[in-house]
């Protein structure tokens, strides 16, 4: 008897294992199941994306993974498609190209646009230039200008789109070069930021010999003003001077304490809007400062520069911390938040987003300790601070 209650005791746990191996087993299939079966919310949004090379927008991809990820559609059915779904430049094969930008749209169809539409994304505004689209001369060179900059038409609807008290979400590069210097003042003047006219990035080398996707124009400009000298071969910061290209490089150990640019979060950012405390950030970023009478800055970017650098970025009136997330919120009034850097371009596929609680296995999806991964950046960040501004958003719409 007692050899037989054994023997189904073993059966029993070999039984409940087996069912626990299949359970975990089965488990993104129960993940893809339960984002199937979520609700699906119709919000119908504006993209302008202006930077698009080739498919799937990399300027817009974060985006359109959140959107997917919490089932925001474009109408009652349909989810959005990177592809087809911003205004801006679409790519085609053999160097053609198609315009579907806010620029073919009177104001009479601008207005009507913002009456049907419920927010605006600006992911990027920079454009594309020749050398990126015609393959001629080098790929890191800048040259003439084929679509880009913020219009007219833009600025017109993101008026309507404040005057209507809905959500307005831009970032680097909306307002920065090429944009005409008439229509960000008029940006600035609506939305109270200020752009410095300096934009800046981490580089992992300054090295020539090592690092080739070093722009030239940034070594030419640099060495225009400093006797044909570039003396630089560790990591470090540039900034760029927009208006005249003039260059400053912060170089690891010479002026930087810490090679990376970090953004740090207030408590509103962190346990609001999910943001970290603290979080790297490897990519281009803009200086700019913002009346904080009027908005609220969520994060700061900070430059830890040591004696040396803190005196370099005084030569050139550089902060060495400005806002990252800036964000106006308030009840029965317009919605903006301005990120001062490329948040929406990160290395990240769709594929992920149909897995309900994903999230909770975004510790898979990085490896953080590389100075140029941006994917923890998407996952830390970005996923949450936007996913929240879409949530809060969409419930004080219903």
């Amino acid at each position: 008897m007692a050899k037989k209650i054994l023997e189904n005791k073993a059966r029993i746990s070999i039984s409940w294992r087996g069912l626990l191996a299949l359970a975990i087993f089965l488990f993104p299939f129960w993940m893809l199941l339960a984002w199937f079966f979520t609700p699906k919310r119709p919000m119908l949004i504006a993209i302008i994306d202006k930077t698009v090379i080739k498919y799937p927008g990399q300027e817009h991809i974060s985006l359109h993974w959140v959107l997917n990820q919490e089932k925001f559609t474009k109408n009652k059915t349909d989810l959005y498609n990177p592809d087809i779904d911003y205004f801006g430049f679409f790519p085609m094969e053999k160097e053609q190209y198609k315009l579907k930008g806010l620029e073919r749209f009177d104001t009479s169809q601008l207005n009507d646009l913002s009456n049907r539409i419920k927010a605006t994304y600006v992911t990027d505004a920079y454009g594309v230039f020749k050398n990126e689209w015609y393959k001629v001369g080098n790929s890191q060179d800048r040259s003439g200008i084929v679509y880009g900059g913020m219009s007219k038409q833009d600025i017109f609807l993101l008026r309507k789109m404040k005057e209507k008290k809905k959500l307005i979400i831009t970032e680097f590069n909306s307002i920065g070069s090429p944009t005409d210097t008439a229509i960000r003042r008029e940006f600035e003047e609506m939305f109270n930021i200020t752009w410095s006219g300096w934009i800046g990035r981490y580089f992992e080398s300054f090295d020539t010999t090592v690092n080739k996707e070093l722009p030239p124009w940034l070594i030419r400009n640099y060495k225009r003003t400093h006797n044909g000298k570039w003396p630089f071969t560790k990591s470090g910061i540039a900034f760029i001077q927009a208006a005249n290209e003039e260059v400053v490089i912060l170089e690891n150990e010479t002026h930087l304490a810490n090679e990376l640019p970090h953004i740090y979060a207030n408590k509103k950012g962190r346990e609001h809007y999910g943001m970290p405390d603290k979080m790297k950030y490897s990519f281009w970023f803009d200086v700019i400062s913002a009346d904080t009478i009027k908005n609220e800055v969520l994060s700061e970017f900070v430059i830890d520069a040591n004696g040396n650098g803190a005196n370099e970025l005084a030569k050139y009136n550089l902060p060495m911390r400005f806002p990252a997330v800036t964000a106006h919120v308030a009840e029965n009034d317009y919605r903006f938040f301005y990120f001062s850097a490329d948040f929406c371009d990160n290395p990240v596929t769709l594929t992920s987003s149909y897995f309900k609680w994903v999230g909770f296995f975004k510790w898979m999806m990085y490896t953080s300790g590389e100075p140029l991964e941006r994917k923890s950046f998407f996952w830390k960040l970005y996923r949450p601070l936007v996913t929240t501004i879409l949530n809060d958003y969409y419930t004080s719409l219903q």
